[in-house]
């Protein structure tokens, strides 16, 4: 037995006003993807310094980019925002 509050299956959640007011707000995206853009350039310049200064490429220094690439694309996610532009077809 379903109750009111659960939402069915093609519905989405109810969103809180202050996650409302963060996807609509085009300056906070911008400060917070850049941040996390500038964050994944400071982790790759970190693992390719050593590369650089002549060290031997670890796995540790391979996870290192790959985390650095992962947050340069959420940051880019969270500034472009697909899933609010998306409408289904019915």
């Amino acid at each position: 037995m379903a109750t009111p509050e659960t939402p069915t299956g093609g519905e989405n959640p109810p969103m809180s006003q202050s996650m409302r007011t963060f996807k609509n707000c085009w300056s906070c995206r911008l400060i917070s993807g850049g941040g996390l853009i500038l964050s994944g350039a400071y982790v790759y310049h970190a693992a390719r310094k050593v590369m650089r200064l002549g060290g031997p490429p670890s796995m540790g220094t391979v996870a290192q980019i790959t985390f650095a690439a992962s947050l340069a694309v959420w940051g880019v996610v969270i500034i472009v925002d697909p899933v609010g532009k998306a409408q289904r077809k019915t």
